[in-house]
């Protein structure tokens, strides 16, 4: 009997891998299919004739290159930026003790359940007031803190002996070196984490730098690639291979980063 509940268990799990995987495989075998194959009845799952044309087209007729620039250094600034902040602020939250502590953070945490669609037009008024309306700074700005950031650190930093700090700052240390030195260096697998996080969100997004962006030299790749189905709504081989273009980097990141990336997830489980 144990058998046949692993074996069912077993089959149940390969067709739900087969079920998640199966769009992404045909996005990109369609993405070398040759023009009008994808569109065809019945259609093909996998190309007749390989072919790179739609890539070669991304590149040079399309230009895509350049958004896929907006965006990677997009991602890799509002990342590095926001790691740095939401370090210094999740571990202030749990090591300082300041009036009020508890009650703000009980607030951000609250915060969290509002909806992002909903603080986008202050936080438009807010970008237009300051003149950042079609600038980077406007994509960075707003990016540069998460309260999930924050709270994330902060359970993971609630595990941080505080007999660690005393004797660093019993030895001399500033504030600043014990959270460079010491700080840092022990929340490394939930920085991964979070930087993962953070990569992803950023690459990915695509309503705020739609709404904050109208120079379309300045869009990243979401955006651009939004505005090539508009423009070529029949090409759907085109499309995929902008779809997979998209997806790479970030699944790059994902497999480079995943062992801190799990060990992160299953230690901050955990914390606090």
């Amino acid at each position: 009997m144990r058998i046949v509940s692993r074996i069912f268990l077993y089959a149940v799990l390969i067709l739900v891998a087969i079920s998640t995987l199966a769009p992404v495989v045909w996005m990109v075998s369609a993405s070398f299919m040759p023009a009008g194959e994808a569109a065809q009845y019945p259609p093909s799952f996998f190309p007749r004739h390989v072919t790179l044309e739609h890539y070669t087209a991304l590149f040079t007729r399309l230009n895509l290159a350049k958004y896929a620039l907006n965006s990677a250094v997009l991602s890799t600034l509002i990342t590095a930026v926001s790691l740095f902040v939401n370090s210094m602020a999740g571990y202030a939250f749990a090591k300082y003790r300041f009036a009020g502590r508890e009650k703000i953070f009980r607030l951000l945490i609250t915060s969290m359940v509002v909806p992002a669609q909903i603080t986008m037009l202050p936080l438009f008024l807010m970008m237009n007031k300051l003149g950042l309306v079609n600038t980077y700074w406007g994509l960075v700005i707003p990016g540069m803190a998460s309260i999930f950031g924050i709270f994330l650190i902060r359970q993971y930093a609630l595990s941080i002996p505080d007999s660690l700090i005393e004797a660093a700052r019993m030895d001399g240390a500033t504030d600043f070196e014990i959270y460079w030195r010491i700080i840092l260096p022990l929340c490394k697998p939930i920085l991964v984490t979070l930087a993962i996080f953070t990569f992803m969100g950023t690459w990915n997004d695509f309503l705020w730098p739609l709404i904050i962006m109208t120079d379309d030299s300045m869009y990243t790749l979401p955006v651009a690639l939004n505005n090539l189905m508009g423009e070529h709504t029949l090409d759907v081989e085109l499309m995929m291979a902008g779809s997979v273009l998209t997806i790479l980097p970030v699944m790059i990141v994902f497999v480079v980063m995943q062992k801190y990336y799990i060990e992160g997830i299953m230690m901050g489980s955990v914390k606090g």
